[in-house]
């Protein structure tokens, strides 16, 4: 987790003063741990998204793990934690990279690069589970493709023909079976071509762009790889084709260098109506080409199908649709947080905590609608409590609601807190600000208003 040291507070303070822009936008999604490699997926209403995770001061691409996200409106993020790690598989020895996971039978296969603890190579292996939030196991104990190559992704066709890709420096393409976890013929390398995958200068070792990270998938009957191209620094840049196995025709740069990480990673889902980029750069404080951060951009696909030129933001995307408080949310569930981290909780999900003085939340898009007339939360604390402060127009913004939050003897010991609230109406950003002595105060795990 990403501990707050003094450096991260000073710079987190610089921030807020300079720009409270800044410290409240919406990109990156994720603030309170590194995300790298993003890999949406629409289920059912929501979009679950599929990061690694760089641990704090990496020098190194340091990954031990995976992370499961979801939203209902693309700018509130509910954290389902790791549900599956190098540990997850027993013939791995480390680097939990770049994967995605595609729905299928019922079920959800990730695939993921590590390293074969036996030969020392990368290779990918495929994790499944009856949930996009897992819990997710080997689905074969064994790697399902072996060639020291990373980066799978995995496209279904109209036809129900599956194939998984996968390369750097090349790219292979192999057609899935049916099950989604064994392969029919021989994995096929394509052809990287300039007319392909653009032309690279001053590498005669890869005279193409293509570098890594391909995200293959199908729209209006032309298929699309979107690939990190040329490191380093690496710029987003994607080729085009008739058929899933080509002829492939470069077709430009979607995101041009920028966003201090050398490293780029692409995903691309459309949802609500809108066409969504998910990328990572290292915009959080501390961040780098080895401590990422996942941000998206919502675009617009010109009238030929051809993708935009796009920039990173801070502001992100808008939202795709509105928050309703009067059902049970989950408290991990976050546009902006600032001091807050997350962790398994007792009663399940995840919760927020390691929570102090003047710590805040910001959800957004809250439908209050005529009005709310009571606030309930569950809350947990180890020490002495605190307040639970409702704000609204910022963290420091106007106070619909304060619900006093008592020590209930462990951090992991739940009771439900209530208070009145007065003032939280129509559609507005609303923001738990956290307040009370020194140290952490109290996790919280869920809320709920009544109408």
């Amino acid at each position: 987790m990403m501990r707050r040291t003094l450096a991260w507070l000073g710079v987190i303070v610089c921030l807020v003063a300079l720009s409270p822009a800044t410290a409240s936008a919406d990109n990156p999604i994720v603030q309170h741990i590194y995300t790298a490699d993003p890999a949406p997926l629409v289920h059912n209403g929501r979009v679950y998204l599929y990061t690694g995770h760089d641990e704090d001061g990496s020098t190194y691409f340091t990954m031990r793990e995976w992370r499961v996200w979801s939203s209902a409106d693309m700018v509130n993020w509910t954290d389902h934690g790791s549900p599956l790690s190098v540990a997850s598989f027993s013939w791995a020895r480390s680097d939990a990279w770049a994967g995605q996971v595609v729905h299928r039978n019922g079920k959800f296969y990730w695939y993921v690069p590590v390293t074969n603890r036996a030969t020392g190579r990368m290779a990918i292996g495929v994790a499944v589970s009856d949930s996009p939030t897992g819990p997710f196991r080997d689905a074969i104990g064994r790697p399902l493709v072996e060639n020291g190559e990373i980066d799978p992704t995995v496209l279904v066709d109209d036809t129900g023909q599956a194939y998984l890709y996968w390369g750097n420096p090349n790219l292979w393409y192999v057609r899935l079976n049916s099950d989604m976890i064994s392969f029919s013929g021989s994995p096929t390398q394509i052809p990287l071509t300039t007319a392909g995958f653009g032309t690279r200068t001053g590498n005669a070792n890869r005279p193409t762009l293509f570098e890594e990270a391909p995200w293959v998938y199908k729209r209006n009957g032309v298929y699309y790889n979107v690939f990190a191209a040329e490191c380093c620094s690496e710029f987003i840049a994607y080729s085009t084709a008739p058929g899933p196995t080509g002829p492939w025709t470069y077709r430009g740069t979607i995101m041009p260098r920028q966003g201090a990480s050398f490293t780029n990673h692409a995903g691309i889902v459309d949802f609500k109506g809108g066409s969504y980029f998910f990328y990572h750069n290292g915009a959080l404080p501390g961040g780098s080409g080895y401590t990422r951060s996942v941000a998206v951009e919502k675009f617009t696909y010109n009238a030929d199908g051809s993708i935009p030129t796009l920039t990173m933001t801070s502001a992100g995307a808008p939202a795709a649709d509105t928050l309703n408080p009067y059902v049970r949310q989950e408290a991990e569930t976050i546009a902006w947080g600032s001091g807050v981290e997350t962790e398994p909780a007792s009663e399940g999900g995840m919760n927020v905590g390691w929570i102090e003085n003047g710590d805040w939340i910001k959800v957004k898009g809250v439908a209050f609608g005529a009005g709310a007339r009571s606030f309930t939360a569950r809350v947990a604390s180890g020490g002495s409590g605190g307040t639970l402060e409702l704000r609204v127009g910022g963290s420091t913004g106007a106070v619909v609601g304060r619900c006093a939050v008592p020590g209930t003897g462990g951090w992991q010991s739940w009771t439900s807190v209530s208070c009145a609230v007065s003032g939280a109406t129509g559609t507005q950003d609303l923001y738990f600000r956290f307040t009370g002595g020194s140290g952490y105060l109290f996790n919280v795990d869920w809320w709920q208003f009544t109408a």
